[in-house]
């Protein structure tokens, strides 16, 4: 302990030495860079280049004193001691948060995203590998696994174990209210999380994690791995997070520039279509959510009829016939146009009339490229010029209404194919119509393909169905995708996911997608996850189950507020007179963020004009302090230090799987307490 404590003392001191340095370097640097740019101003350009370099040293310079500040008080948070089993040289590395290098590159302080700090998290003592960005393996005999608990540069005290965070610091850490954790993830972060984040960005995975496995923590850090691991190939501008609510984004973004990403994309889906489609989206477009009975838009059969549909008009517009006469032989057979139909499937029919007019145009040059056959050449350029036509200007709705007439056709029993009809010709689309848009758009006008992306991330991904996925592959080729979900929080339960496999073997070659399943759970208390199980097996058919860290709270409360016989005015007042009571004390025991989560909006509006709040409007885009009245469908994602369920009565959440996923989700958004106020009969689920 007497050594460690020196350690961390000389440590602290050898940052202190660097702030110092770097704090004088930067202002030597700023200086010169501000000297520089005067005079590049008044015209010494030859100096540009010097003034470019002194910039990039003021940007480095930047970044290295930020770190070393970050780290001063809490420089690192584990400790590994291993040999090298091929070269016998020992190593004894510490790992923090921040990578700390010392003049002379001397490595103080490894950085958590380096390959060799995956040791921490995963290895065992004895004998062991971790893997590097080549892919190739370093063997290792591991003999010291050590877990700091250091707060304001004081070392409270250290674990040596065989797990990555040992269960007692883990415990603590999610002991307090919501804000501390969210700072101490990354000394935390579990084998089985940090496998997903160090999977190689060249493969698309999707995570099954149940509420509380830290699906969105994983995530976001699993960016900053790949942009600190592959930087040369890769950019922020690259990655993508798509989610289905700007107050989600917002919550799940925030920890970003902690872990030094920037510049990162965060769209909802509508907007991530609207951004593809680009001027094919009218302004008097209008979106709206999809309609009760309308789930056969989001199934993987209704999108892959389309999908043949659109084929079948590529190949009314490229008949596989030859081009020429008997008089000057053949400028382009058939077979040589079926050749290129095959080699060009990502090309759109746009681009391939384009394509295929300059190829026609290209032979006719080349057989009849004879002097003596300059008229006759030029006279064959014109008659050839657009031998292969699309309507230009067509609108993708007009060929999507054709389609939705053509399937109705095929299919007069459903009978929902005739709402869409009306919706799309007055211009309101939902999720699911856009997807088919931006498939239209892809076959059929794209003129290139999307290269803005190469990583998509998709957080709460069981709400949105297999369509919306299949579009997505088809729209980025080249991209990988990061799908995280958990099928027992699918609230659009007719139109989400309720499995994986449609989507692991029907949008992505099962061979080229790896799954993953997160079951432990580390949000809730024992006595949470223990009430949520009572709803988990109806909401996910009892395919997952609940692992909870052992952390012990407070029973979960129930508050029965009696029915008064003279109406229900009284017994409202009086479930919100126990609310407020109840939010005073969360709030003395130093607790800042707490929900009222209702079963809809109605009831939200209901129950903020009881405790004097305003409820969580549907745009609302930030997450707060204090307390949030929220619908359950908003608190998708979301976690709070407490949670009061609003009316969770029989009449609000029946025995229904759709209902009991949305009793779920409400149970599982509480890290520490949960309360239950509600007159009448209690849910049967519960």
């Amino acid at each position: 302990m007497e050594w460690e404590k020196k350690h961390l003392a000389d440590c602290r001191k050898e940052i202190k030495e660097n702030i110092e340095r770097l704090e004088t370097q930067l202002a030597e640097v700023t200086a010169e860079s501000e000297e520089l740019f005067r005079a590049v101003r008044l015209g010494a350009n030859e100096l540009y280049s010097q003034l470019v370099v002194s910039v990039d040293i003021k940007e480095g310079c930047q970044v290295s004193l930020r770190k070393n500040r970050t780290a001063y008080e809490k420089p690192y948070f584990g400790r590994i001691d291993y040999e090298g089993v091929e070269t016998g040289k020992k190593e004894q590395l510490y790992i923090g948060k921040n990578g700390i290098m010392l003049s002379g590159h001397r490595m103080l302080v490894v950085d958590w995203r380096a390959p060799v700090a995956s040791v921490y998290y995963e290895n065992e003592l004895g004998r062991g590998s971790y893997g590097t960005v080549d892919g190739s393996e370093i063997p290792i005999e591991l003999s010291l696994k050590r877990t700091f608990d250091i707060a304001d540069g004081r070392l409270l005290g250290y674990y040596d174990s065989d797990v990555a965070a040992n269960d007692v610091l883990l415990v603590k850490y999610l002991s307090q209210n919501k804000e501390a954790v969210l700072g101490d993830i990354i000394s935390t972060i579990q084998k089985e999380q940090n496998q997903i984040i160090r999977e190689t960005p060249y493969a698309s995975l999707i995570v099954q994690g149940v509420a509380g496995s830290g699906k969105t923590t994983v995530a976001m850090h699993r960016i900053s791995y790949i942009l600190y691991n592959y930087k040369e190939k890769f950019a922020p501008e690259e990655f993508c997070i798509i989610a289905g609510s700007e107050m989600l984004l917002h919550y799940i973004t925030a920890s970003l520039p902690e872990l030094e990403v920037s510049n990162v994309k965060q769209l909802r889906m509508e907007r991530f279509f609207v951004r593809i489609l680009e001027q094919e989206w009218k302004k008097s477009y209008r979106f709206i959510r999809t309609g009760a009975g309308e789930s056969g838009k989001s199934k993987l059969c209704f999108i892959k009829a389309l999908e043949e549909y659109l084929q079948k008009i590529r190949e009314s517009v490229f008949p596989l016939e030859d081009i020429g006469d008997d008089k000057d032989g053949v400028f382009m057979s058939g077979e040589s146009i079926r050749e290129t139909l095959e080699r060009s499937g990502e090309k759109s029919i746009a681009a391939l009339v384009t394509y295929l007019n300059e190829r026609l145009r290209g032979r006719i040059k080349m057989l009849l490229a004879e002097e003596e056959q300059k008229e006759l050449r030029a006279r064959k350029i014109k008659e050839y010029k657009n031998w292969f036509v699309w309507k230009k200007g067509r609108k993708l709705s007009d060929i999507y209404i054709e389609f939705l007439l053509d399937y109705l056709r095929g299919n007069p029993e459903e009978l929902w194919i005739e709402t869409v009809l009306e919706h799309v010709q007055k211009g309101r689309f939902d999720i699911y119509d856009m997807a088919a848009l931006t498939l239209i758009y892809v076959r059929v006008s794209a003129k290139e393909k999307n290269t803005d992306f190469r990583q998509i991330i998709v957080d709460e991904a069981q709400d949105f169905g297999a369509a919306v996925y299949y579009v997505l592959r088809q729209a980025l080729p080249d991209c990988y995708f990061t799908i995280m979900g958990d099928v027992s929080q699918n609230i659009n339960f007719e139109t989400g996911m309720n499995e994986w496999d449609t989507l692991a073997e029907g949008v992505f070659a099962a061979a080229k997608v790896r799954f993953h399943v997160l079951a432990k759970s580390y949000r809730n208390t024992i006595e949470i996850s223990q009430y949520a199980g009572r709803v988990l097996s109806a909401a996910s058919a009892g395919n997952y189950k609940i692992e909870p860290v052992i952390r012990h709270g407070k029973p979960v409360q129930l508050w029965k507020q009696e029915v008064l016989p003279e109406g229900g005015g009284d017994t409202f007042r009086q479930m919100g007179d126990k609310a407020l009571s109840l939010i005073g004390d969360i709030q003395k025991s130093g607790y800042e963020t707490i929900a009222v989560i209702c079963r809809n909006e109605a009831q939200a509006e209901l129950a903020a004009g009881l405790l004097g709040v305003t409820a969580g409007a549907a745009g609302e885009e930030d997450f707060k302090k204090g307390v949030m009245v929220l619908p359950v469908e908003q608190t998708k994602g979301l976690e709070f230090d407490a949670v009061i369920l609003w009316e969770p009565s029989a009449s609000n959440y029946q025995e229904t799987a759709a209902d009991a996923k949305l009793l779920y989700v409400a149970i599982t958004r509480a890290l520490h307490e949960l309360h239950l106020i509600y007159s009448g009969e209690l849910s049967k689920l519960l």
